[in-house]
């Protein structure tokens, strides 16, 4: 039986190595950010991280977020958004929503107001389309703080996004007109 906390400790760590560092334990990702499912194994045991597949399909299923997905022969995986390393997800340009939501801490918000949302070291900014989970987006760094963003108008005037497979909605930059307080 895997337990919570062993799960939560693989997730943990396949978002390091799907999102951030593969060369941490000796992985290549493909342009498209999948990793074989084989190697990944391989990979982990070698670096002392106990890994199976039994594992890896548990986490892929329960994990709340639906950070990682396979491939339809389930022989590769990858994460679903989030990277801060250059993958190519392949996702085509959506129609937002009007209002889409972005969780930070409290500590943010100035430079946030003054400059918007910027994508940081990641690939994109991630935005909520539920009010509850930017909250506890927020609640990770701090006291949560939630902005409301005008991505309607910003469609209008030209700015693309993309929904992840896991529904983040994913664009590249917020400027600070756009957000609501």
């Amino acid at each position: 039986m895997i337990t919570e906390k062993e799960a939560v400790r693989i997730s943990r760590f396949l978002s390091l190595v799907l999102r951030h560092q593969p060369e941490t334990i000796g992985l290549m990702l493909d342009e498209n950010g999948w990793a074989d499912v084989n190697l990944l194994i391989e990979k982990c045991n070698q670096q002392g991280v106990a890994l199976n597949r039994e594992l890896i399909e548990h986490v892929v299923a329960t994990n709340t977020k639906k950070r990682f997905s396979f491939n339809e022969q389930k022989d590769l995986i990858r994460a679903n958004q989030g990277h801060s390393i250059e993958v190519d997800l392949a996702l085509s340009s959506q129609v937002p929503p009007e209002i889409l939501f972005h969780g930070t801490a409290e500590r943010f918000v100035s430079p946030i107001k003054e400059h918007g949302l910027i994508k940081q070291q990641r690939q994109h900014v991630h935005l909520s389309a539920e009010e509850s989970t930017a909250v506890q987006v927020g609640q990770r760094h701090g006291k949560p703080f939630v902005f409301s963003v005008l991505t309607g108008q910003m469609h209008q005037d030209g700015f693309v996004f993309y929904l992840s497979d896991n529904g983040v909605w994913l664009t590249d930059h917020v400027p600070a007109k756009y957000l609501s307080f």
